[in-house]
């Protein structure tokens, strides 16, 4: 029985262990998206052009 009270104990500390490095790398910005902002800049002129003829045909 005390072998499930120890397994328990040591799943739990692994657990909050990646929680702890998975928050650490949120806060650190590795999760951050660097390469859509640049990409949406030519996307935006696409949409503008596109909603603009759209009107434009109505």
């Amino acid at each position: 029985m005390w072998v499930l009270v120890i397994l328990m104990f040591f799943s739990l500390l692994v657990a909050l262990i990646f929680l702890g490095a998975f928050i650490w790398a949120v806060k650190s910005g590795q999760y951050d998206d660097k390469y859509t902002p640049s990409v949406r800049i030519l996307l935006d002129d696409e949409l503008k052009i596109n909603t603009d003829q759209k009107r434009k045909e109505k």
